[in-house]
């Protein structure tokens, strides 16, 4: 294999779809809550490293049961990158992420090393418990706290740490949903999979939703004209998905809880300016 070939296989296996948008998002929350272009820099460094070690670490932990399931979209599985070079690629993300983490002050670093270790605990054991959805809600929750306790003389908010463990166990529900039964034949049974396709839907609804009324009526200020719009669509668009989702053979579900979630980022970036 070439170098550009392992290269391209190595930066697959990091999970780049969620690692980049979890990255952009709070490198934009910084931006939106005033951390400056050096702080939301410092933020967006931290926070690509931590997620670059947790999808390396995820891939390199479930090579046995991605090769089981024939997952051909898996590189660590396909052999197209060697498996301890990923596992020590996962390492030494988490080692970069401490001093990039505590670049943010001993506080706001402490919190996202935290969410991280959180994550790991995901990977290594919780994800095929009844407890799957705890570092999802740790981690997102804790992440937005990371962004606002860099900045001098700013609490942490705590509508905004809820809105985040609530936006994370909903994205958890929803994420799982396309692989339900998949991980179910390798073994895996987190919550989502105890509880089943149908109520797991509603559950990542429900959450979503709760995440969009935390944000939308958190900040100080109250809700604004565009928080009350974004509820109502949230809103709306959710219920509207778990009625329709409930034909068979139906997607409509879960569209519908990706088309809240997104609602809820937006949300999350516009309240951001509320704790600068």
């Amino acid at each position: 294999m070439t170098v550009s070939g392992a290269t391209r296989a190595l930066v697959r296996a990091c999970h780049p779809e969620p690692t980049v948008a979890v990255t952009a998002v709070a490198t934009a929350l910084a931006a939106a809550a005033g951390r400056g272009p050096a702080g939301a820099a410092a933020v967006g460094s931290a926070v690509l490293a931590g997620q670059l070690s947790v999808g390396w670490s995820n891939d390199y932990l479930d090579r046995q049961r991605d090769q089981t399931a024939g997952r051909a979209d898996k590189p660590v599985a396909t052999g197209a990158v060697p498996a301890a070079g990923v596992g020590w690629a996962a390492v030494a993300a988490a080692v970069a992420t401490v001093p990039l983490s505590l670049l943010s002050g001993p506080l706001a670093g402490g919190l996202h090393l935290l969410a991280v270790a959180s994550a790991w605990t995901y990977n290594l054991r919780l994800k095929a418990t009844a407890a799957s959805v705890l570092p999802y809600a740790v981690s997102f929750g804790l992440l937005p706290a990371f962004v606002t306790a860099g900045l001098p003389g700013h609490p942490v908010a705590g509508w905004l740490v809820a809105a985040g463990a609530l936006l994370g166990s909903g994205a958890h529900f929803a994420n799982v949903l396309p692989d339900l039964d998949e991980d179910l034949r390798t073994g895996i049974r987190g919550l989502p999979h105890r509880l089943g396709v149908g109520r797991s839907r509603v559950a990542a609804a429900v959450l979503l939703l709760a995440a969009s009324a935390f944000l939308a009526l958190g900040p100080p200020g109250g809700p604004g004209v565009f928080g009350v719009g974004a509820l109502a669509t949230a809103a709306v668009v959710g219920v509207g998905g778990l009625l329709l989702g409930g034909r068979p053979g139906s997607d409509a579900g879960f569209r519908a809880v990706l088309l809240v979630a997104a609602v809820d980022v937006a949300l999350l970036l516009v309240s951001g300016a509320e704790v600068g």
